[in-house]
């Protein structure tokens, strides 16, 4: 049997070497703040078939940890050095787009677990990027959302992508993929609100 040889990719941007890595629980750790304006009045009422309810989004393993990924080539993924999130990206980011949505729209937003009072609106979708991204020098965020209406009467789906400049540090990169998450959010706000 031949010895097995591993080939391995040297990536030229060496600053990375200082920002990638793994290690302890970081003393601070991040989560996503909307960034619209919260409505003076958010008490609101709908009829029957008028409410939405976001999931949390299907995301690829990468993105299944409080970690987050930086693409460092085509095929090779590392994580930023002492920057975890809170909570699991997915639902840090229907937690996002939710309250982007109550506060931009005057629809009624069910959480998941209360879906059952009220068939409307159902968004789901997929996020498989959700991070920082070496070759481009940004953080990506990337949605593929699909909506339902009552009883999947209609479905439509669109892509929603934001990219921020990021210098892919622990400091930088968790206000970069708020910024570009909260675009992405107001978007997907936009697209619901227009559905009557």
């Amino acid at each position: 049997m031949r010895p097995l040889r591993l080939t391995l990719l040297v990536v030229p941007a060496f600053a990375l070497s200082a920002c990638l890595g793994g290690g302890k629980v970081p003393p601070v750790l991040l989560t996503l703040a909307a960034q619209a304006p919260a409505a003076a009045d958010m008490a609101r009422s709908a009829g029957a078939g008028q409410t939405v309810t976001i999931d949390d989004p299907v995301t690829p393993k990468a993105l299944k940890s409080v970690r987050i990924p930086a693409q460092v080539g085509d095929t090779a993924i590392a994580y930023i050095k002492d920057a975890q999130w809170i909570d699991m990206p997915d639902h840090l980011f229907q937690q996002l787009v939710s309250e982007t949505v109550k506060r931009t729209t005057n629809r009624v937003v069910l959480d998941p677990r209360q879906s059952s009072l009220d068939p409307g609106l159902r968004v789901t979708g997929t996020l498989d990027r959700f991070g920082y991204d070496a070759q481009a020098g940004a953080v990506i965020v990337r949605y593929d959302a699909a909506l339902a209406a009552t009883a999947g009467a209609r479905v439509e789906t669109r892509r929603f992508e934001a990219r921020e400049p990021s210098n892919g540090t622990k400091d930088d990169v968790g206000p970069a993929l708020n910024r570009a998450a909260n675009r992405v959010a107001t978007e997907v706000a936009t697209w619901i609100g227009n559905h009557g």
